[in-house]
């Protein structure tokens, strides 16, 4: 996996990508201490908005700006993105008002649902090799679950040597070293792509993702692990607390089993996507880890929380099979898309799976408050089998090659020349020239 190393454009990436990461891990904590400065006993309420605004800011804001710069060089689009970050972070430590954070937060976010999709998608242009991409998904999968379990440890260290606003500096530094290490790559060129109204390239990258069976099958099993997850991320610690007695240590080792669970698949995913199709590693494990949770909320309802070393095997596997479904999902967009929308749709991946999660996190809140922890996973875990079910629906198998000819287009149309007239058989994707997937020969 590591030998992709060797490729200098994609090292230096990834080195953006991991010290961004880092200074985004140290911004998670320095927030929750500045919240309880200001807000004391409410301070869960305002990181709750400010998560909330996160959201929205991805889900509703990604499209629209995307579409906006989608004609600047993508190297100024990280850049600018990063250097927005960078100015923000610095001006966090001096926040007087809660209003503050909300408006500062909102301006980091949107600058990230920028970066983000950016990001991802200049990869593909960068590894043309499936191999190489698919490895180069594990390894950023993994820096992933290695900052949500190295950032607190790192935040801890530097606490001991200076105050939490000490800490933005930090997140600070760390969006600045990435727009330095974007600067010195050397990135492909956008590919040129036909001038097009601004409504229609805000609406591209959905159309696309939407006519597609396999990304709509995506987003089903992106609400499976949303599902699944949101109850992992907002109710382990009060089932720690409260269901097993323990405190911060504990809530630190179950994420960390989680978290472990990610990096493993992460490490074997490539062998294993060799030898399987993504469908059936995806779907399986959606609907693997949807009938775990819902084992796991039957179990509890029944002779009430399991016992702890079989707790943390169970959210092992969880964090396996949601690792599962995610990291190949680049795999698809690449093949979905011509190089020319492949940030729209990449785009589209960003702001629909984010929408899963808005629509988990309360989900996962409300049941579990409502209701019990027993009844939270049981939701969620039904929510997830369903939609595990529709994404096998949606996602209808078929050839990497598909049949299909063009009787609406004039007989000279550049399209008809290169691949012949009558029914011909080309890799297919949603464009101009294909608007609807075949459904037959």
């Amino acid at each position: 996996m590591l030998k992709i190393l060797s490729h200098p454009a994609f090292a230096k990436l990834f080195a953006a990508q991991i010290v961004a990461l880092a200074g985004t891990g140290l911004l998670t904590i320095a927030l929750g201490l500045l919240a309880f400065e200001l807000a004391g006993p409410a301070a869960g309420a305002v990181l709750g908005t400010a998560y909330a605004i996160k959201m929205i800011a991805y889900v509703g804001l990604a499209p629209v700006l995307a579409a906006a710069v989608s004609k600047f060089p993508r190297r100024a689009v990280l850049i600018g993105a990063d250097l927005v970050r960078f100015g923000v972070a610095l001006c966090l430590p001096f926040v007087e008002t809660v209003a503050q954070i909300y408006v500062l937060i909102f301006v980091i976010q949107s600058a990230s649902a920028v970066f983000t999709p950016t990001f991802q998608a200049v990869i593909p242009d960068i590894l043309k090799d499936e191999e190489d991409y698919t490895r180069a998904l594990s390894l950023s999968r993994l820096a992933y679950d290695l900052e949500n379990l190295l950032s607190p440890a790192l935040a801890g260290v530097l606490l001991l040597v200076m105050s939490y606003h000490g800490l933005f500096v930090g997140t600070a530094a760390g969006f600045l070293i990435s727009t330095l290490l974007i600067l010195s790559t050397r990135l492909p060129k956008r590919p040129k792509s036909k001038e097009r109204p601004f409504r229609e390239r805000l609406t591209r990258g959905s159309w696309i993702y939407l006519a597609t069976p396999r990304l709509r099958g995506l987003l089903a099993f992106n609400m499976t692990a949303s599902a699944c997850v949101a109850y992992v991320l907002v109710n382990t610690v009060v089932l720690v607390r409260d269901g097993y007695g323990m405190g911060e240590t504990g809530l630190a080792i179950a994420m960390g089993a989680f978290g472990t669970g990610s990096m493993i698949t992460a490490l074997v995913l490539p062998r294993l996507l060799s030898q399987l199709s993504d469908r059936k590693v995806m779907g399986n494990s959606a609907v693997l880890l949807a009938g775990l949770t819902v084992a796991h909320g039957l179990a509890m309802q029944t002779t009430g929380v399991l016992s702890w070393p079989f707790f943390l095997v169970v959210w092992l596997l969880t964090g396996m099979l949601y690792s599962a479904i995610l990291t190949p999902s680049g795999r698809l967009l690449r093949r979905s898309a011509n190089e020319e929308d492949r940030t729209a749709v990449f785009t589209a991946q960003f702001a629909l799976s984010h929408a899963c999660w808005l629509l988990a996190y309360p989900l996962a809140g409300w049941t579990a408050t409502a209701g019990s922890q027993a009844v939270s996973l049981l939701v969620l875990g039904a929510v997830g089998l369903a939609s595990a079910v529709l994404g096998y629906v949606l996602w209808t198998p078929s050839p990497k090659e598909v049949a299909h000819d063009h009787p609406d287009l004039p007989a000279d149309h550049p399209h008809l020349k290169a691949h012949g007239h009558g029914t011909h058989t080309h890799a297919f994707v949603i464009d101009d020239e294909h608007q609807v997937w075949p459904t037959q020969g």
